[in-house]
């Protein structure tokens, strides 16, 4: 007889410990789940009167695997227009999980639709998002299927939330001039004003061109940021404010599902590349535009087709 009662008391007591972990469990995930709306919640109230107005914006069709993004940083000021300071096309192969980053510089004298020929950036001055979108269309033959749109100041805001203590940086050289913060050489944590500072110099010999190089590296740098495991307790909130601060033709739950995504899809490169190329451009100046890069649209056209792997 006692034979039959120990194993009955053991299978009890085995019972009670799963429920007990069950229990546990179930805790941890409605706390989990409560912190991550509450900081979701917190995000997007912390961005709820600074985002910019939605955009008229007609994407392309999308007959393959690659799906391309326009992203822009503006310097709004407060202003009605503005310039597209940071003009860039991130294109994502759905099937492999790789990214590439092409970034326009934005002396780059275009033939802007409707109007004369003026730098790239002024297109969006001129017409917003979609003119934009079209004098892309137009020089490079490009798809493109949406649109991020972000001001420097949200920009700022971000950064601070995504990385409380800095994002990790090594600075070349002194930066001061025009960027309204001074940066030493070195390695840094920058916050979110002396990221973009960093981001956005170019008074020295390169130009736009370092400028470009720079803005490439920190979009490597955020990366790294937002998939670093320790970084998950800042999501939550990162997430919401980028609901309020980022202005996109993608509603939340389109955002959200690229997002994890991309995720799921494990270790995320980003192969990177600028227009135009070296060797396939000229300076110029024009008294209605200023100085300008002229480039050789077929030659660049062609590369950047190859890179983006358009014609596969």
């Amino acid at each position: 007889m006692e034979e039959e009662i120990r194993p009955t008391r053991y299978k009890k007591k085995r019972l009670r410990k799963r429920r007990f972990i069950s229990v546990v469990l179930l805790i941890l995930i409605v706390a989990v789940a409560a912190y991550g709306v509450t900081q979701y919640r917190s995000g997007l109230q912390h961005a709820s009167e600074t985002k910019l107005p939605k955009e008229d914006f007609t994407a392309d069709e999308n007959v393959n695997k690659i799906e391309n993004y326009l992203i822009l940083g503006v310097d709004s000021r407060g202003e009605e227009k503005s310039r597209s300071d940071t003009m860039m096309l991130l294109s994502w192969n759905r099937d492999t999980n790789d990214m590439k980053l092409v970034s326009f510089m934005r002396d780059i004298y275009a033939e802007i639709p409707g109007y004369q020929s003026y730098k790239l950036n002024t297109a969006y001055y001129l017409g917003g998002v979609q003119l934009l979108k079209e004098t892309l269309n137009n020089m490079f033959d490009i798809p493109i299927h949406h649109y991020a749109l972000i001001d420097f100041k949200s920009f700022e805001s971000l950064i601070d939330i995504l990385a409380p203590n800095g994002i990790e940086i090594e600075v070349e050289k002194d930066m001061s001039e025009n960027i309204y913060v001074e940066l030493k050489q070195g390695v840094h944590k920058l916050n979110g004003q002396e990221l973009l500072g960093y981001a956005r110099f170019r008074a020295d010999a390169e130009g736009d061109f370092g400028r470009v190089a720079r803005q490439q590296k920190v979009v490597e740098a955020l990366k790294n940021e937002l998939l670093a495991p320790g970084n998950v307790k800042n999501l939550p909130k990162f997430v919401g404010a980028a609901q309020g601060y980022v202005t996109s033709d993608l509603t939340s739950a389109q955002e959200l599902k690229t997002v994890l995504s991309v995720v799921a899809g494990g270790a995320v490169t980003i192969d990177k590349m600028s227009i135009p190329t070296e060797g396939t451009y000229t300076f110029n100046s024009y008294r209605h535009a200023g100085s300008v890069i002229e480039l050789d649209v077929e030659q660049n056209k062609q590369l950047l087709h190859d890179f983006l792997q358009l014609e596969e």
